[in-house]
C-alpha cells in the first residue's frame, strides 16, 4: 500500500512539473504565433497543438527507448486523445461558458482527425498482416516504412494549414522570436523531466497490481501529459477564443496519432504491437470521437449540458480501465 501511495505521489509531483513547463510553452506558442502572423485556427491546430503535445511525444520516446514499453507509450497517446476529446472541452465550457464552433473546425479539423485515427489503426493492421510476430498471429511489428505512412498524412495536414495561413492576411506582431523559442525550449526540458516521472509511476503501478503497464499509461501518463493541452485550451476558452481552444484539442490529437507514435518506431527501428491490446483501446477512442463530433456539430456549439455529457463519458472510460487493472473485466487480455 505504501508503495502504491509513493507511486501516486510521484505521479502528482511529475504532473506539477509538466504543468510548469506547460505554462512556459503556452506563453511561447502565443508569442510565436503573433510573431509569425499566424491566424487563430492555425495557431490552435499547429503551433499550440505541437507545443502542448510534446509531453505525449516524450512519453512515447521515453517509454520505448529507456524502458522498452512501446505499448505503454501507445496507451498514453490513446488515453491522452480520449482525455483531450472529453475532458478538455468539457472543462473549457464549464469555465468559459458556452463555446461556439464553426464549419472550418467541424468539417476540416474534426474530419482530418478522424482520418488520423483510421490511418493509425490501418498502420497497426498492416503490421499484423505483413510483419506478424512468430507464434502470435495477433501481434505484428511496426517497421520504419509503415511508420512513414502516418507521417506522410501529417505532412498533408500541415500543407492544408499552410494554405490557410498564407491566405489569412494576418500581419506579424513585433515580438522577440528568439526569446519565444528559448522559453519554448526551457518548457520542453521541464516537460521531459516530468513525463519521465509519469512513465516510472505507470510502470511501477503495473508491477504493483500485476497488470499491463499500458493500462496505467492510459490513465496516469495520459492525464498528466495532457496538462499542456488543458492549460492552452482552457486559457483560450476563458479569453473567448473558442476556435483556438477546440482546434488545439483536435490538432494535438492529430499530432499525437500521426507523429508521436511513428516517432518511437523511427527512433527504435521496429517495434512490436499486440492487436488484442490495441483494438479495445482504439475502439473506445473511436466511440469518444463519434460522440465529440456529434456534439460539436449540433447547433455549432458546446453547451454546459453537453460538457457534462463529455465528462461523464470520460468517467466511464476511467472506471473501465480501473476494472481492467484489478481484473474485474478482461476486455483487454493480460
Amino acid at each position: 500500500m505504501l508503495e502504491v501511495l509513493t507511486l501516486l505521489g510521484l505521479a502528482v509531483v511529475a504532473t506539477a512539473v509538466v504543468w510548469k513547463g506547460s505554462a512556459w510553452l503556452e506563453e511561447a506558442t502565443n508569442d510565436l504565433a503573433a510573431g509569425y502572423g499566424v491566424p487563430s485556427i492555425v495557431q490552435g491546430a499547429v503551433i499550440a497543438a505541437v507545443g502542448s503535445s510534446m509531453p505525449e511525444l516524450a512519453s512515447v520516446l521515453l517509454a520505448t527507448l529507456r524502458h522498452g514499453e512501446f505499448e505503454l507509450g501507445v496507451g498514453a497517446i490513446v488515453g491522452s486523445a480520449v482525455f483531450n476529446l472529453l475532458v478538455i472541452p468539457g472543462i473549457a465550457v464549464l469555465v468559459g461558458g458556452r463555446m461556439d464552433t464553426n464549419r472550418d473546425l467541424v468539417y476540416k479539423e474534426s474530419l482530418f482527425y478522424m482520418l488520423a485515427v483510421a490511418a493509425l489503426l490501418l498502420t497497426f493492421s498492416l503490421a499484423v498482416i505483413y510483419y506478424p510476430v512468430e507464434g502470435d498471429v495477433l501481434q505484428g511489428t511496426v517497421t520504419r516504412p509503415l511508420a512513414l505512412f502516418p507521417l506522410a498524412l501529417y505532412a498533408l495536414y500541415l500543407f492544408t494549414q499552410y494554405l490557410d495561413a498564407t491566405g489569412s492576411g494576418v500581419e506579424p506582431a513585433d515580438v522577440s522570436r528568439l526569446g519565444a523559442w528559448s522559453w519554448f525550449a526551457f518548457g520542453l526540458v521541464l516537460i521531459v523531466v516530468g513525463v519521465e516521472g509519469l512513465v516510472l509511476a505507470a510502470i511501477g503501478l503495473g508491477e504493483a497490481f500485476s497488470t499491463p503497464a499500458f493500462l496505467w499509461g492510459m490513465i496516469v501518463v495520459a492525464a498528466g501529459s495532457s496538462v499542456p493541452d488543458a492549460f492552452v485550451s482552457v486559457a483560450a476558452a476563458r479569453k473567448g477564443r473558442a476556435s483556438v481552444s477546440l482546434a488545439n484539442v483536435l490538432g494535438s490529437n492529430t499530432f499525437d496519432l500521426l507523429v508521436a507514435i511513428p516517432a518511437g518506431v523511427l527512433v527504435a527501428g521496429s517495434l512490436s504491437v499486440s492487436f488484442t491490446h490495441v483494438v479495445p483501446m482504439m475502439a473506445f477512442l473511436i466511440l469518444a470521437t463519434v460522440v465529440f463530433f456529434a456534439i460539436v456539430r449540433t447547433d455549432m456549439l458546446l453547451s454546459k449540458r453537453e460538457a457534462w455529457t463529455l465528462l461523464a463519458l470520460y468517467g466511464v472510460f476511467v472506471c473501465w480501465l480501473v476494472l481492467e487493472s484489478v481484473g474485474a473485466t478482461n476486455v483487454v487480455p493480460s
